[in-house]
């Protein structure tokens, strides 16, 4: 086993590879496989990548999230969308990082180019359900989400 360096070239090969994927996202794990007890993770972000709001139930599930790099911004909302908070997290500034409870509605965007941010929650892995996915919210892809996504990014200009 060799230590796994967390370094510039990493989040640069990894915001590289984001902007080439269709998601326009791209993250790399340390943890070795789905069924690991904790997963720990970069997340390259490209400016237009839309995380459909979601939540975790499950009460084992709170995120921490860090940015390494660039600037993102969080949002939380209510059961019919309405906007509970908004935090700009900024890779060495003021806020740089958040720790998100189950049951929180949330989304995160990238507010520039090429931002990274750490995350860390428990494992296994396990896809969101029905109910753990926002039903107000947009789906992947469509011209409503490109839409939301754009109001979004205002709430940070």
């Amino acid at each position: 086993m060799t230590t796994t360096r967390i370094n510039q070239a990493l989040l640069q090969q990894t915001a590289n590879e984001a902007r080439i994927s269709p998601r326009l996202r791209k993250n790399v794990n340390f943890h070795p496989a789905d069924d690991f007890p904790a997963h720990r993770l970069i997340n390259a972000m490209q400016l237009g990548s839309y995380v459909r709001p979601h939540r975790h139930l499950d009460p084992s599930k709170d995120e921490t999230i860090v940015a390494l790099q660039g600037r993102f911004g969080y949002l939380s909302f209510n059961e019919h969308g309405a906007i509970q908070e908004a935090i700009e997290l900024t890779a060495g500034g003021p806020v740089f990082g958040i720790d998100i409870p189950h049951g929180t509605i949330h989304t995160i965007l990238a507010l520039e180019s090429d931002s990274v941010f750490f995350e860390a929650k428990a494992g296994p892995f396990v896809p969101l359900s029905e109910n753990e996915i926002a039903a107000w919210s947009p789906a992947e892809g469509s011209e409503e989400a490109k839409a939301l996504w754009a109001d979004w990014r205002a709430r940070f200009a």
